[in-house]
């Protein structure tokens, strides 16, 4: 059993940066960072290969954002800089045993969330 434990969201300005953490415990083979904003549907951020090196990136956050890991530590990051209005999502850290994929809905276990909420 995976579990996933996200911290540090909060409320930053256009432009700025902030970074998530999340806490992994129990085994995977692909951590990843998915959003839902409000009325819209899951939405891929970014994934990475627990064990190799494959990451992938959304479109809209392809060149902001950066996921990374560090597997002795059990924890996985997402960098988010140049913060828009539109990034404003509940961020949630997910994981799954198969191959990196890019559905959020291929994802099996998923933490709690953290809010991140950019103002104009």
């Amino acid at each position: 059993q995976v579990q996933l434990v996200e911290s540090g969201g909060g409320l930053v300005q256009t432009g700025d940066s902030l970074r998530l953490s999340c806490a992994v415990s129990g085994g995977t083979a692909v951590i990843s960072w998915l959003r839902q904003a409000p009325r819209k549907g899951r939405e891929f951020v970014a994934a990475a290969e627990w064990y190799g090196d494959r990451k992938e990136y959304g479109a809209s956050v392809m060149g902001r954002f950066t996921i990374s890991r560090d597997n002795a530590k059990n924890t996985v990051w997402l960098q988010m800089n140049s913060l828009k209005p539109e990034d404003t999502a509940s961020y949630y850290c997910a994981a799954r045993n198969g191959i990196l994929s890019t559905d959020p809905g291929d994802y099996e276990y998923w933490g709690q969330g953290t809010q991140v909420t950019v103002s104009s």
